[in-house]
């Protein structure tokens, strides 16, 4: 009974149907009718068995491989790729479903095509993961229908696989290019220019203009006869922390994503590029307890550490421990090193409350605040208000909107560095300040 499963009336079929129904109604009025709604049912009850014959004939073969990527990305478009040959002698119109891992919730998935005989397509198509995991690609379906049209034949074909969605690495990679700067200009990024120079010497080479006259090596010049300058490098092998709170603040969705995700992304950024600047890069996860501390090191193998750290974790219900994070940093990292803290404040008293630990950790690292502005908020508050209520509404959006600039400056005066950001903006503001305090020598 497998094909009896398998096998599926089309829309023309029912149309026919219809058709032939208004005739036998007809039928009773009009007497010249009376004879076609007999003929008409019969034919259209034989092209059906027609076409169920042709559609399950012995020469009908499709062959589907289902490509991707080892490792899919989140909050990223991913392109899927269906390589599928026809080994069918005649033509065939297909309607395709790929069986999609049930976290992506698409039901409407469908993709019509014609087939000529023997002919082999590449079809692609994107997908949009929202969350860190493994997911289950199923079979492919084929709905296959001939030239008559009334029926359809389900085929599978392909074979399930099981893919894991990692960390953005195509943000990660496309970051890779654009931190550097001869690349800088582009996208966003600023170049700044350097004032000074860093402690790291690199060579004597002859003074062209635009060169510091600060850094003229006057030894040199007298030997050479001409003017000699030092040159300086970028000062390597700083320690880069990123540092996630996990807590409940970190819930709130945005563009499909978590807060907590967009700064898992933006993390396996900055230790790549941080890496890739010859800095040392570390990881940080925490909520009421430290639930991971990675010490910071150099080279590729410190990068799959960090990834692999990212992918397991999730976020807590439970308000962060600032005082316990204080005293982890205190006692385990004691080279100075700078901190991108990711995490959410929604008032100025949340601030109030962490602003001595924060004090006390810029006192010995250079501490970044990396929080993000409420993209919802922002734009009902500019909305034209229609009613009364809405002008109230309003009214305490802006109120929030103003103690997000508040919070800005509160730490400000304490010499505290921060990033207010909207999230899909997170990763380039995060690497603009890490190139920032790096070219100022501030680290």
């Amino acid at each position: 009974m497998k094909w009896f499963r398998d096998t599926y009336l089309s829309l023309r079929f029912f149309i026919l149907m219809g058709i032939v129904i208004v005739l036998f109604l007809l039928g009773y009025w009009i007497d010249a009718l009376q004879g076609l709604a007999p003929i008409s049912l019969t034919a259209t009850v034989l092209l059906t068995l027609v076409d169920i014959i042709l559609l399950y004939h012995k020469a009908i073969k499709l062959v589907c491989y289902r490509k991707c990527a080892k490792v899919l990305s989140l909050g990223t478009e991913n392109s899927i790729t269906l390589n599928i040959r026809s080994l069918t002698p005649f033509p065939l119109h297909l309607s395709i479903i790929d069986e999609l891992p049930e976290e992506l919730e698409n039901r409407t998935f469908r993709i019509s095509q014609l087939f000529s005989r023997l002919e082999k397509k590449e079809i692609q198509y994107t997908i949009y993961p929202t969350s860190r995991g493994l997911y289950h690609f199923g079979h492919t379906l084929f709905f296959i229908r001939s030239f008559i049209g009334l029926a359809e034949r389900k085929y599978t074909a392909g074979s399930p696989t099981s893919v894991s969605v990692y960390p953005s690495l195509i943000l990660m990679k496309n970051f890779e290019l654009k931190s550097f700067q001869s690349l800088a200009r582009f996208y966003g990024i600023k170049k700044l220019r350097k004032i000074g120079h860093s402690y790291e010497f690199e060579q004597i080479k002859n003074y062209v203009r635009g060169d510091d006259i600060r850094s003229i090596n006057w030894k040199a010049t007298g030997r050479r006869n001409e003017i000699m300058v030092n040159q300086y490098e970028d000062e390597k092998s700083q320690q880069v922390y990123c540092i996630i709170d996990k807590s409940r603040s970190m819930r709130l969705p945005f563009n499909g994503l978590t807060l907590l995700d967009h700064s898992i992304n933006t993390a396996l950024v900055v230790s790549n590029t941080a890496l890739q600047k010859e800095d040392k890069a570390g990881l940080i996860l925490y909520s009421n307890s430290i639930n991971r501390l990675i010490k910071a090191e150099k080279g590729n193998k410190q990068l799959r550490i960090i990834l692999d750290a990212l992918y397991n974790e999730s976020d807590y219900f439970l308000e962060s421990n600032m005082e316990l994070l204080y005293q982890t940093i205190r006692h385990k990292i004691t080279v100075r090193s700078l901190f991108f803290l990711f995490t959410n404040f929604e008032s100025f008293q949340s601030v109030e409350r962490v602003i001595p630990y924060l004090r006390k950790i810029n006192k010995f690292h250079l501490l970044v605040v990396v929080f993000f502005e409420n993209t919802e908020v922002t734009e009902f508050a500019l909305q034209e208000p229609l009613t009364t209520e809405e002008v109230y509404q309003q009214t305490v959006a802006k109120k929030l909107l103003l103690e997000k600039g508040r919070i800005v400056q509160e730490l400000k005066k304490y010499g505290i560095q921060s990033i207010l950001t909207r999230p899909e903006n997170l990763p380039l503001n995060t690497i603009n300040k890490y190139l920032e305090l790096k070219s100022r020598g501030m680290i």
